[in-house]
């Protein structure tokens, strides 16, 4: 069982599936959620899922989206506050430090797949300021290639529209659009920065074809 440093013994049983049940019916109430391509993801095993981030959001619809359990890889900021540690931590997420090297939280992300459990990552590394997809980092290529781990791409549009209150009266129309699984090129020995490139923009071609046009951004014309 994944329990970490700054968690401690305040992951409580239980907590993931009860707050991931109060979640859908918050959806199924206040927006209109949908979920296509649920036949895509593996009943078990291995699975690195890879979307697109608009919202705050995002890390929660995922996982009221998906019959698996998941855990996330999220920015350190996120486990800082008692508040929002406490939440982070007992839904299945674990920080990383943006804008270097963390080798702790890529060891995680490896415990999480040698254990045949599901790990979601962002791509881009943080949330796009205009709903578009942003020209992603290597790290989420680094994790596949390493592990060799199925690949799930996951587009999601219309979470933009959760903020504020108003949207609670509006029922924003929201997608998480699945994509088909596929399994990265085996490496060949040392990892070079070009296959990683390579991967990543495979990784994000497939999530743009998952997305409306217009949420697209750098990686327009990719999609169909």
């Amino acid at each position: 069982m994944l329990i970490s440093y700054w968690c401690g013994s305040k992951v409580l049983p239980g907590f993931y599936y009860v707050c991931r049940l109060v979640i859908k019916m918050l959806l199924l109430l206040l927006t209109h959620w949908q979920v296509r391509g649920k036949g895509n993801v593996p009943g078990r095993g291995p699975l690195l899922i890879v979307a697109n981030h608009i919202n705050l959001a995002d890390p929660v619809l995922i996982g009221a989206s998906l019959r698996r359990k998941v855990t996330f890889m999220a920015k350190e900021e996120l486990f800082r506050a008692p508040f929002s540690r406490f939440f982070m931590c007992n839904f299945g997420a674990f920080p990383v430090r943006r804008g270097r090297i963390d080798r702790k939280a890529f060891n995680q992300a490896n415990q999480v797949l040698a254990e045949g459990r599901v790990l979601v990552v962002f791509p881009e590394g943080r949330r796009s300021q205009n709903n578009q997809l942003q020209t992603a980092f290597l790290g989420s290529a680094l994790i596949a290639l390493r592990n060799g781990a199925l690949v799930l791409p996951v587009g999601i549009s219309g979470s933009e529209k959760i903020k504020g209150l108003a949207w609670m009266l509006r029922r924003p129309r929201v997608m998480v659009n699945i994509g088909n699984p596929f399994y990265p090129p085996s490496g060949s020995g040392r990892l070079t920065r070009e296959e990683l490139a390579e991967l990543t923009d495979s990784m994000m071609s497939h999530i743009a074809e998952l997305l409306p046009p217009e949420y697209r951004g750098d990686y327009a014309g990719r999609g169909n």
